[in-house]
C-alpha cells in the first residue's frame, strides 16, 4: 500500500516554530520543491517524502529536534543517541524506561512518564509547558514513542485509547491516521480553563512490556536514516474497521469494489458496515475518495502518467469528472497541482 498523503495543515504547523524563531524558510521550501501556494490551500495534501525532508531540514536549520516548540532546544542527534542507549535492552519495558530516563536528564525537555493502570500502561506527556499552538509537538512525540516502541518489538502496539489535554482540533479528522483508536479530547475551551496537571496520553496493554526487542545495531542504522522524521508521515496500521477497509481497498485500486462486495468479504451486512463506519466518523464513499485522492497525488507528483490515464485508473469515465472531484478533495485542479509540484 502506498503511504498516505499528509494534510497541508501539518506542514504549516511545523513551520510555525521556524516563524517564531525568525527563520526565513522560503529558500528551503524552494529547495525541497514544496510550493508555498500549495501549503496555503487548507484542503491540499503533500506526499510523505517531501514532508519528511521538510522536518529533517528544519532540524538542521533550527539546530533543534523539537523544531521550536519546546521550552528548550533538543540538539540534532539526541534521538539517535537515545536509540543507541536502548537498543540492547532485554525487553520493551526496559527500553522505554531507559529512553524516558535519557530525556529526563535534560531539565527543560518535555516530560513523558509510564504508569500502570491495572492491566494497562499509560504513556503520558505533560504538554502544559510547551509552546505548541497547533499541538504539533504533542502529536509528534506521542506518535514517535508509539511507533518507535512498535518497531523495537517488531509488531504494532495496539492502542486502546488516546487522550488529549485540549479540545478536538479542526484537523481532528487526521487523528485516525495518527493513532487509530478511541479518542478522548478535553472539553476546556482555553488554556486558562485547563487544569495545570492536564496531560495527553496513550493507553495500551501491559503485555507488550515483556516482549523482547527484535532490533539491533544494524537495523537501527537503517531506521535512523529517516526516523523519527518519517514516523508522522506513516499511516498507523490499526485495527479499526476504517483501517481494515483502507487496507482492503488498497490491494487493487484498479477494480473498486462496491459496499455490498466489501460487506460480503467482511462477513457482515451492508447496513452493519454503514453503521460501524458512521460510529467511526466516516463512510465507505469517504474512504474510497481518500484513497483515490492519495493515488492521484502519488502520480501527479511523479509526473509519470497523463491526466486521462490517472482518471481511468481511479474509475472516472470522463477526465472532467476527475477534475471536479480532485478540486473538491484538494482545492486545486489536477493540472494546477502538478504545476505546483513540478
Amino acid at each position: 500500500m502506498r503511504e498516505r498523503t499528509i494534510a497541508s495543515h501539518f506542514a504549516r504547523a511545523v513551520l510555525r516554530g521556524a516563524q517564531r524563531h525568525g527563520y526565513d524558510y522560503s529558500d528551503l521550501l524552494q529547495q525541497l520543491g514544496i510550493s508555498p501556494e500549495l501549503l496555503e490551500e487548507p484542503r491540499a495534501r503533500i506526499g510523505p517524502e517531501p514532508f519528511t525532508r521538510l522536518i529533517q531540514a528544519l532540524w538542521l536549520a533550527l539546530d533543534n529536534e523539537y523544531l521550536g516548540f519546546g521550552k528548550a532546544p533538543s540538539k540534532p542527534g539526541s534521538f539517535a543517541m537515545m536509540c543507541h542507549a536502548v537498543i540492547h535492552c532485554r525487553n520493551l519495558e526496559k527500553a522505554l524506561n531507559r529512553g524516558l530516563l535519557f530525556y529526563s536528564l535534560f531539565p527543560d525537555a518535555p516530560r513523558l512518564t509510564l504508569t500502570r493502570e491495572d492491566e494497562m500502561i499509560r504513556l503520558s506527556l505533560d504538554d502544559s509547558q510547551l509552546w505548541d499552538p497547533d499541538h504539533f509537538l504533542t502529536e509528534y512525540l506521542l506518535v514517535v514513542w508509539h511507533r518507535f516502541g512498535s518497531w523495537l518489538i517488531g509488531q504494532r502496539i495496539r492502542l486502546e485509547q488516546a487522550t488529549f489535554s485540549y479540545p478536538r482540533p479542526e484537523h481532528g479528522a487526521e487523528y485516525d491516521l495518527l493513532f487509530s483508536c478511541a479518542l478522548s479530547f478535553s472539553t476546556a475551551k482555553s488554556a486558562a480553563q485547563k487544569s495545570s496537571g492536564a496531560q495527553s496520553s496513550l493507553l495500551f496493554h501491559s503485555r507488550y512490556l515483556n516482549m523482547p526487542l527484535l532490533q539491533d545495531e544494524r537495523t537501527l542504522k537503517h531506521f535512523l536514516e529517516r526516523s523519527p522524521a518519517d514516523l508522522l508521515a506513516r499511516p498507523d496500521d490499526g485495527h479499526s474497521l476504517t483501517s481494515q477497509l483502507r487496507r482492503l481497498l488498497s490491494r487493487d485500486s484498479a477494480r473498486w469494489p462496491d459496499l455490498d462486495a466489501v460487506a460480503t468479504h467482511l462477513h457482515i451486512s451492508p447496513q452493519t458496515l454503514r453503521r460501524h463506519l458512521r460510529e467511526e466518523g466516516t463512510s465507505f464513499q469517504e474512504l474510497k475518495d481518500q484513497l483515490r485522492r492519495d493515488i492521484a497525488i502519488y502520480h501527479l507528483s511523479r509526473n509519470d502518467l497523463p491526466l486521462q490515464q490517472i482518471a481511468e485508473q481511479l474509475g472516472f469515465s470522463e477526465p472532467s469528472a476527475f477534475h471536479r472531484a480532485f478540486k473538491k478533495w484538494t482545492g486545486l485542479t489536477p493540472g494546477a497541482y502538478r504545476a505546483q509540484e513540478s
